[in-house]
């Protein structure tokens, strides 16, 4: 009888690399291929497949796939019936959400909504859209975009609605941003079945536990020192851990060992802090992962 696995689909494009790296800090070793959408894992019971966002979700809800990780908003558009294990925020710029918004030149009359009556809107989100309009009552052209999309008004449409994480490339083409659509991170999602399936859901737990705790670790540091007991009040009053710190006690009875974790941008100004308050023997040693 042969083994189980787990197909799970990766976001080609843009967010491939940062989906990798995530991986990899997780404990999971992908390898991607010229010119293949078959990247290999270090883990024999996980098959990977390389596929664009926009389909994800559509694969996942067929069963063609049993996970996979994709933005809110492609469920959303294709409107998938499909299970959501975790949210990761991560994207290719940011640790911060994408927005879809409707953009216009700087220059145009079109200043809220309504303005949109019997307009020509481009977007690659095409149901949305269509579906957002009809809730403020208003009527438009909405048609798809293949890409470049920022470069179509004035001349191939009165106005976009694209995503956006900064807002400089809309900025950069002369846009301003009229309304907001929606909000999108990125989604882990099973297909119902799958997700029923007690090796796969077990499977998928797993994964999406190891992928929290990577996420959770990242701008994190742990840092440990020993610490006289008469100063240990005055070291702890210094120190904003993300829990309480472990203390434990050394073979000299008069010290003990702090170890706890923190932000690492705050170690430049805290360690100096910490040797004035008595710490000795500060050791700071990073973190691949966090499970609560």
């Amino acid at each position: 009888m042969s083994s189980p696995f787990l197909k799970l689909g990766l976001p080609a494009g843009s967010l491939q690399e940062a989906t990798g790296e995530l991986f990899r800090r997780a404990g999971y070793k992908i390898t991607f291929h010229n010119r293949s959408y078959y990247p290999t894992m270090d883990d024999p019971e996980i098959q990977c497949t390389l596929l664009r966002a926009q389909e994800m979700a559509r694969y996942v809800q067929d069963g063609i796939l049993d996970c996979g990780l994709t933005g809110y908003d492609w469920v959303i558009e294709n409107d998938a019936q499909v299970v959501e294990l975790a949210e990761l925020v991560f994207s290719k710029v940011s640790r911060r959400p994408v927005r879809w918004v409707l953009a216009v030149p700087n220059d145009s009359d079109i200043h809220e909504i309504k303005d949109l009556q019997g307009k020509r809107i481009a977007t690659e989100l095409v149901n949305t859209t269509r579906r957002w309009l009809s809730n403020h009552g208003v009527e438009a052209q909405v048609e798809f975009s293949w890409g470049a999309t920022e470069v179509k008004p004035p001349r191939l449409a009165d106005a976009i609605v694209d995503v956006t994480e900064t807002g400089s490339s809309l900025r950069a083409n002369n846009l301003r941003i009229v309304a907001e659509l929606l909000t999108s991170t990125t989604r882990f999602i099973a297909n119902p079945r799958s997700a029923m399936d007690p090796w796969k859901q077990r499977k998928m737990e797993d994964l999406v536990l190891m992928l929290q705790g990577a996420m959770a670790a990242e701008g994190k540091v742990g840092l440990m020192m020993n610490v006289r007991r008469k100063d240990l009040q005055h070291v702890l009053q210094l120190l904003p851990a993300l829990m309480k710190p472990t203390i434990a006690s050394l073979s000299d009875p008069d010290w003990v060992d702090v170890n706890t974790i923190i932000d690492e941008n705050v170690v430049r100004v805290i360690m100096p802090k910490l040797k004035a308050a008595g710490a000795s023997g500060i050791v700071e040693y990073p973190l691949n992962k966090i499970i609560d």
